[in-house]
């Protein structure tokens, strides 16, 4: 009651009020069969009653309003992993739930503009231990770690293992034989990840195919002294790159771009893997995103009364993919697979705008 935007609009309603109906009534507007139905009010009923002593509460006692707390079940910066300085070095750490008062009521307020965001937040180390971080300290750390997409990158340290699962070639299938009768290495990296140890002190396994645009000297290097050069994954790629690795050197980007992260938020594979999410966080984001993209494209869809497809149809495979804004909100997209059916011959479109629609 005490904001000024709440009063005008209380004076407004008030005003136009008085404008539609007046401000008093008189007895001869009264319908009569509701006269002596209500009780006369005495007009002193809301004066205070001087024998009672009355001890006012103090200001700085009274209770704040509820929009002065974010509740932590839409709050967008929870499970957010990010480098945070600890202990002199730079550590990856979890946004694990908001600090809370002597009374267990959150600490701070959100904004639009996380420099005036006074929330506070308690992240996790990998080491287990706990630390207290601002709201705009976790929103500082965190731009300034990812690019304009929102993808984070770290700096490799150096391979340390390597391992291979049921679905990697094996040497005796390693060459494969072209329509010409050309007998060639098979070219494959399906089955092998390498365990990666980065620069802030995290260590996790990449797929081979990841590593090998990013990184493929130090993965040749690493096939190489480990005598795995002859497997077929590495054996039609990994000699060419150490013949060449000084001029290879030179054009590669030194840095690996985590495809599973999105602004540090870990990006979910399926509506299984989002919900598990939420569960964990405590949170609804990533429901509420999905239910949103449902709901926009609901008037796509027009199930028969009978729930049969029609004859002739064609059936397409959709799946949801997930992505997160800059300004952490979660977005669901759902999409389907256009290259499994055959384009409608009434159907005619061009796949770059003309010089005419500019």
């Amino acid at each position: 009651m005490a904001d000024p935007v709440v009063q005008a609009r209380i004076a407004e309603l008030d005003a136009s009020i008085k404008e539609k109906i007046g401000d008093t009534i008189s007895e001869e507007e009264v319908e009569p069969d509701l006269v002596g139905l209500f009780p006369e009010v005495p007009d002193d009923i809301f004066l205070p009653d001087h024998d009672v002593e009355f001890d006012p509460a103090e200001p700085e006692a009274a209770m704040p309003e509820a929009d002065d707390y974010t509740p932590e079940k839409y709050d967008e910066y929870l499970t957010a992993e990010v480098l945070l300085p600890n202990m002199g070095t730079v550590t990856k750490a979890k946004v694990v739930g908001r600090k809370r008062d002597a009374d267990g009521n959150p600490i701070g307020r959100r904004n639009v503009n996380p420099i005036l965001d006074t929330r506070e937040y308690v992240v996790e180390f990998p080491d287990g231990a706990t630390d207290v971080y601002t709201a705009n300290i976790i929103a500082e750390n965190l731009y300034s770690q990812v690019d304009v997409e929102g993808n984070s990158y770290s700096i490799m340290s150096e391979i340390t293992d390597h391992k291979s699962d049921g679905t990697a070639v094996s040497k005796d299938d390693g060459y494969e034989t072209t329509r010409d009768g050309v007998r060639r290495p098979r070219r494959t990296t399906k089955g092998w990840k390498l365990l990666v140890s980065w620069s802030d002190g995290t260590s996790s396994w990449v797929p081979l195919k990841d590593l090998k645009e990013s990184h493929p000297v130090q993965v040749a290097e690493y096939a190489l002294a480990n005598k795995i050069l002859e497997e077929p994954a590495f054996a039609w790629w990994a000699r060419h790159v150490l013949r060449k690795r000084d001029r290879i050197i030179k054009k590669v980007k030194s840095r690996y771009w985590e495809r599973t992260h999105k602004f540090g938020i870990l990006l979910p594979k399926s509506v299984e893997e989002a919900l598990h999410f939420d569960r964990e966080s405590g949170t609804d984001l990533w429901k509420q995103a999905i239910e949103k993209e449902m709901r926009n494209i609901d008037c796509a869809f027009d199930f028969p009364v009978d729930d049969k497809p029609p004859v002739g149809y064609q059936k397409i495979d959709c799946h949801m993919i997930f992505d997160v804004k800059m300004t952490l909100e979660r977005k669901a997209r759902h999409v389907v697979g256009g290259h499994q059916t055959e384009p409608s011959k009434d159907i005619t479109f061009a796949s770059v705008v003309s010089r005419d629609s500019i």
